[in-house]
């Protein structure tokens, strides 16, 4: 009984590893690829390449973020966003990209980063647009958000909302915790299921105090995780300076097939380099994909205008893919251990070019860079999930505690059970939700450019914009968070 019953479950989990199989190899081998640079290509161009000609006014709009009476500030949000996109995707995700595509991927990362940030802008300004106060007075919004009160189409926000509750909410978690007490376990022998009521019981701590507490303890770790991470890079580059311009010759070389396989080395095509590199900046930044929106729409902007978010969120896709993931790449090439015979794979890569460069102590470093970096994750994740568990019931927190329950089992079930049909099931799940949002972005995008451009025009008169609703008759119906009179008071003041 016991081996038929065996043989049935290895049956149908055979089945669906295949369904879900041939959704994630269509949804990310072709379409989402094709239409998220596509859709990163016309943002671009329509907005005039406004992520390199108001970079500087950007990093201006984040440092003024930091100073709000109420709410959550813009640098909260940052941080936040940051810690869903930096995971251990930003280093085994890279070290995977160079094995698969070579040097050549590096700079396909880079290109579509730079397209990217045009399309995390439009939907950041498009989330601040529509947010909404919920019960206890915060804001909220995100895809869901805009698809209900932009285009009149509740049923699509809801789609969005469940595929981003299945994806992030609970299976993305489950495998942020599986990846801390595999890791744990590998390098220093501790116990999974001891790790993983820790890891709940942390996980806990923060969630059940909502948005506000998870934005609060974003902003203090994040900082300090992304400076460690970077300081150890830039020890190894500057280790090996004398190779950095002959590196990054190879990446752009390689990158256009125009570098030749070395004796005995291996020759990657213009194809692998650019569907590596495309694969790992998109899955990394999450630009178009609808989950960084969702805490973009919390923030109390300053200036108090909907595209000072947007320029916020552009320097999340900048800072995670051009600057985090770059610096794994540079520890990775400039160690030499891809031209290795014995090279590990995934984020082992990694590991042995630090420890050939600075020793066996970073294994240590890696570790704390895993917790941190996955544990981040985990809050945040569940923080998009929660406005979205939030839409569902009508911006009230009914179902919110059994919600956060559910999500502490998931992270103690990744914490003992790596099941890769179910993790299969996040990609398609996130890959659907991308889907849905690009559709959303593309018809509203004619809104989102006319917003855009109020902001930069105050800000080439001089003033210090302000949002004044009245100005988009498309918006005059709008019961949200911008009031006309007070946008026109404080316009006047």
């Amino acid at each position: 009984m016991n081996v038929a019953n065996e043989s049935w479950l290895d049956a149908l989990n055979n089945v669906l590893m295949s369904i879900i199989g041939t959704i994630n190899g269509l949804l990310w081998g072709q379409v989402l690829i094709y239409l998220l640079v596509g859709v990163g290509i016309y943002f671009t161009l329509r907005l005039g390449f406004i992520q390199i000609r108001q970079f500087r006014h950007a990093i201006d709009v984040l440092k003024s973020g930091k100073d709000i009476e109420n709410g959550l500030s813009s640098y909260q949000v940052f941080c936040t966003s940051m810690a869903a996109r930096v995971g251990t995707g930003n280093m085994a995700g890279v070290a995977v990209a160079l094995a698969a595509g070579g040097p050549g991927a590096i700079f396909w990362m880079w290109l579509i980063a730079l397209f990217g940030m045009s399309t995390a802008f439009v939907e950041s300004t498009l989330a601040q647009v529509y947010k909404v106060k919920d019960v206890d007075g915060q804001y909220r919004g995100g895809p869901a958000y805009y698809m209900e009160k932009g285009l009149g189409q509740r049923w699509m926000g809801s789609l969005f909302s469940v595929f981003l509750i299945i994806a992030f909410g609970l299976v993305f978690n489950a495998v942020q915790a599986n990846t801390i007490t595999d890791a744990l376990n590998h390098s220093f022998g501790f116990d999974e299921t001891i790790m993983g009521v820790i890891i709940v019981a942390a996980s806990a701590f923060f969630i059940m105090g909502g948005l506000r507490k998870i934005a609060q303890a974003s902003a203090r770790i994040v900082p300090v995780m992304a400076i460690s991470y970077l300081a150890i890079a830039m020890v190894v580059v500057v280790m090996n300076i004398s190779e950095l311009p002959a590196a990054i010759a190879l990446i752009v070389k390689s990158a256009f097939g125009w570098q030749e396989a070395a004796a005995g080395g291996v020759a990657y095509t213009i194809a692998q380099a650019m569907q590596s590199g495309i694969a790992r900046g998109l899955f990394s930044n999450e630009a178009g994909m609808g989950s960084a929106a969702n805490v973009a729409a919390s923030a109390t902007p300053n200036p108090n205008h909907p595209a000072s978010q947007g320029f916020v969120q552009m320097l999340g896709v900048f800072a995670d893919t051009i600057v985090i993931c770059t610096a794994s790449a540079a520890m990775i090439m400039l160690s030499g251990v891809m031209d290795q015979p014995d090279a590990a794979s995934g984020i082992g890569l990694l590991q042995q070019a630090l420890t050939n460069e600075l020793g066996s102590w970073t294994a240590y470093f890696m570790a704390a860079a895993i917790l941190l970096f996955c544990f981040t994750s985990i809050i945040a994740n569940y923080s998009y999930a929660e406005t979205n568990i939030m839409f569902l019931n009508g911006n009230t927190n009914k179902g919110l505690l059994a919600f956060r329950l559910l999500v502490l089992a998931m992270v103690m079930f990744g914490s003992v059970t790596s099941l890769p049909v179910v993790w299969n099931l996040a990609d398609a799940s996130m890959g659907m939700m991308a889907l849905i949002n690009i559709i959303a972005l593309l018809l509203l995008s004619k809104l989102a450019f006319k917003v855009i451009k109020d902001y930069e025009v105050q800000i080439k008169a001089g003033k210090t914009p302000v949002f004044d609703r009245s100005k988009f008759p498309e918006l005059e119906e709008l019961d949200g968070a911008w009031h006309p009179k007070d946008s026109k008071a404080k316009a006047n003041s």
